[in-house]
């Protein structure tokens, strides 16, 4: 069974953790959107996840997927965090739809960061169809960090993404740096004790910027970093663009001077860039 929401319960928080995201969203993500904690089933699996959705009924609104970063419980997405993030989205007219990925916050399964957990991601689609407001014609998605590598992954898998936003987004894992130790934790939670041939294949397997000639041209695509990024270097993200623009224009790489892994700097700007992207071709292409 997948692609069926099982629980479902409305975020509450209380009048000061309003105000707190209030203030770092902004007032819209807390009074014209509703966020919701959700279970739903992939590959057979219960995985934890969330839904958001504009408070105004009677519409029909695109579609977001939104993609978390992070590895395991490092990264997961709390309720205050979920009505920041989600609910700003949402008051931009859309319906946004997140998954924690199989083995966090308490869902079934192993997290594969980028393996059969793609799954999770795309087996949050059927659930449009249990939301009245969801326009389940119209799909964007958008990753930040380690969800900017579920993203571009996914956009070699599917083109019916109708816009991508990836921001800080890991395109290279840097294969030939054996002794790091992120690789070694990564490795180490995702399959246990492997050989070093199958470490080398799983590096390589996952830095898609040995592939970006896989990535579907169909799909408009806003890259955006910042150039002080001490956890994903804005490198990854030029070469990454460099090839992209080989046989495809509509791309967009942006890059804010001095902005660092999560641009809290750059806050207004980026979500601004990030919702005209977004109403440009899910809105305005209809």
């Amino acid at each position: 069974m997948t692609g069926k929401i099982i629980e479902r319960s409305i975020i509450s928080l209380d009048d000061s953790q309003k105000k707190m995201v209030a203030s770092g969203w902004g007032k819209e993500a807390v009074e014209n959107a509703i966020v919701e904690k959700i279970t739903y089933f992939s590959d057979g699996l219960k995985i934890k996840g969330y839904i958001a959705y504009p408070k105004k009924e009677g519409e029909k609104y695109p579609c977001i997927i939104w993609n978390r970063g992070g590895l395991g419980e490092l990264g997961v997405i709390d309720s205050f965090n979920a009505q920041g993030i989600f609910g700003l989205i949402a008051s931009w007219g859309y319906v946004v739809f997140a998954s924690q990925y199989r083995g966090n916050d308490g869902s079934d399964g192993r997290e594969e960061f980028g393996g059969n957990d793609l799954n999770d991601v795309l087996n949050l689609m059927p659930l449009a169809e249990e939301i009245p407001s969801a326009d389940a014609s119209r799909w964007g998605i958008e990753g930040w960090s380690r969800g900017g590598l579920m993203t571009y992954l996914l956009l070699m898998k599917t083109d019916i993404f109708k816009a991508a936003v990836t921001v800080g987004g890991v395109s290279n894992l840097h294969c030939e740096k054996k002794q790091s130790k992120f690789i070694e934790q990564l490795v180490k939670r995702t399959f246990g004790d492997i050989s070093d041939e199958q470490k080398e294949r799983f590096c390589n397997e996952r830095s898609v910027i040995n592939f970006a000639d896989k990535i579907t041209t169909k799909t408009p695509l806003l890259i955006v970093h910042g150039t002080a990024d001490d956890r994903v270097p804005v490198e990854d993200s030029i070469e990454l663009s460099r090839k992209l623009l080989r046989n495809r224009t509509n791309l967009k790489l942006l890059l804010f001077e001095e902005g660092t892994h999560f641009l809290r700097d750059h806050k207004e700007e980026l979500n601004r860039v990030r919702k005209d992207w977004f109403d440009k071709f899910l809105k305005n292409n209809k």
